[in-house]
């Protein structure tokens, strides 16, 4: 095997191992959106069925109290584990993403067409804006899954302190009843 072979052969086998490495790092990042996906739905049906049952015992305060004392806490630790697991995700995703820029580049090394095929312009992210900052960064950190669940989650935990303090500290307004001014 002459020289011009074997260099042929390493760039053909470096070439397979990036397509490769390229599909794995695809799969890896749909796998990260279908885990967020997963988590995030977890989250708001817990949620929607815990409010559901709470209705169903609002008439009741013996049964009422007790309950969303134990099922609020758990609905915010259950809101806050997926918020950081939600942050791991897309952390991941980035990484991928990384990666597949990386491999990109090498693609595009490989001359004229695909130059042009695998242009920065054409890409992903990190190569190219992605279309959430389009208005901003803040606006598109706001608009991550991570930080639509960590409101709700932020509002549950505000319902139990409200709750906490009408058990701990009941005033003697009652809003139930009119008032005779």
């Amino acid at each position: 095997m002459d020289a011009s072979s074997e260099e042929q052969a390493r760039r053909t086998a470096i070439l397979s191992a990036l397509t490769t490495e390229h599909f794995v790092l695809q799969t890896a990042t749909g796998t990260t959106y279908t885990e967020a996906s997963a988590r995030s739905s977890l989250y708001v049906m817990a949620l929607s069925s815990s409010l559901v049952a709470m209705g169903f015992l609002a008439s009741l305060p013996e049964a009422f109290i007790p309950f969303a004392a134990t099922v609020l806490p758990t609905l915010f630790l259950l809101g806050l584990f997926t918020v950081v697991r939600l942050v791991e995700t897309s952390l991941e995703s980035m990484h991928c993403l990384a990666g597949i820029a990386r491999i990109r580049g090498v693609y595009r090394s490989l001359g004229p067409d695909a130059a042009r095929h695998f242009s920065a312009e054409r890409g992903r992210w990190p190569e190219a804006n992605p279309p959430a900052t389009r208005f901003g960064p803040a606006l598109a950190f706001f608009g991550t899954t991570a930080s639509m669940i960590a409101v709700i989650n932020n509002v549950v935990a505000g319902a139990g302190i409200a709750l906490l303090v009408q058990v701990l500290a009941p005033s003697d307004f009652d809003v139930s009843e009119p008032r005779d001014d």
